[in-house]
């Protein structure tokens, strides 16, 4: 989370004056998402120690929403920095790794409840 907050302010104040406003709408969208999978890596901890989802699906979900942090922010990032718009083309894979971890966290609380 510090990272996402780092990465906005950068932002905010780095890079308003060298990014045209598409590049910085697609900056914000990447801190945008890192900030709120960041915070849902702390729920999953907290739904962990409440025993609401097993330590081993806590791992599994942290997890999928690291790998879409680094891979839908961090492509979303290099893209507004660099404008290379292929990397675009990499951005829907850790969409995918977001939606699958909240698929897998669900999953995680109904096998818990019924334990």
């Amino acid at each position: 989370m510090a990272l996402a907050v780092a990465m906005g302010a950068f932002g905010a104040h780095g890079l308003r004056d060298r990014l045209d406003a598409y590049s910085m709408t697609v900056y914000d969208k990447a801190v945008f998402y890192h900030f709120v999978h960041a915070l849902g890596i702390l729920l999953v901890a907290l739904l962990a120690r409440t025993g609401a989802i097993a330590p081993a699906g806590q791992t599994r979900v942290a997890w999928l929403l690291l790998i879409g942090i680094i891979i839908f922010s961090g492509s979303l990032y290099a893209l507004a920095v660099s404008g290379v718009r292929i990397l675009g083309a990499i951005t829907p894979i850790g969409g995918l790794a977001f939606i699958i971890g909240w698929l897998v966290l669900i999953y995680e609380a109904l096998r818990a409840q019924r334990s």
